[in-house]
């Protein structure tokens, strides 16, 4: 193996100051997701572990490292709500990743506006210029290479209603730059913004 690579089992740690593998497998989008329990508490939180994996019908995913308050509201009551987070929403996102106890409602501490969804019984964040209302359409619980269960569960949701601010809509395209969105890199505290400098145009070979 040669000196200019640095190669690790993740077994037995990676022998640098921070994991690398957050870094590599990004930026990644964040899953802003707002979920209500069945007794009516609500939670916000963002999944950084979280991406689209179907197209039609719509199906999004995140992964909770633990067992926590959005995993368990979504187990009882099967739906929840992806909201988009932007550069100007980034601090508000921020402090709903605080580790508050179940009954504090992360809208109220991040000072941000619940509003009904249309087809479910969880409320998405005003702010937000896009959201994704979804119904849950699987929980696994997932395994490493040997077949052991680990503390990780991945969740996943059809998305049943769409809304979008207008302003976003360009010529009836969704314009990405335009919405500052923000996505996690793999430092501790390392984000991104997506702006028209990062865009480039590639189109698929025709048949």
């Amino acid at each position: 193996m040669t000196d200019a690579i640095h190669s690790y089992e993740p077994k037995n740690g990676h022998g640098l100051p921070h994991d690398p593998f957050n870094a590599i497998v990004g930026p990644r989008p964040i899953g802003w997701i707002s979920s209500k329990g069945a007794t009516g508490q609500v939670n916000l939180a963002p999944y950084s572990f979280f991406n689209g994996f179907n197209y039609i019908p719509p199906i999004i995913g995140f992964s909770s490292n633990g067992y926590k308050d959005t995993l368990r509201n979504i187990e009882e009551t099967q739906a929840f709500v992806w909201n988009l987070v932007t550069f100007p929403l980034a601090d508000q996102m921020n402090q709903t990743c605080a580790p508050v106890p179940p009954d504090v409602n992360e809208f109220e501490l991040a000072g941000l506006t619940p509003i009904a969804s249309t087809l479910i019984d969880v409320p998405r964040v005003k702010e937000s210029p896009v959201t994704f209302e979804c119904k849950c359409t699987q929980i696994h619980q997932l395994l490493k290479s040997s077949g052991e269960k680990i503390q990780t569960w991945m969740v996943f949701g059809e998305v049943v209603a769409v809304h979008i601010d207008k302003s976003l809509l360009k010529d009836g395209i969704y314009n990405t730059s335009n919405a500052q969105h923000i996505v996690r890199g793999g430092g501790p505290g390392d984000y991104f913004t997506i702006g028209a400098d990062q865009l480039f145009q590639m189109f698929r070979p025709k048949a």
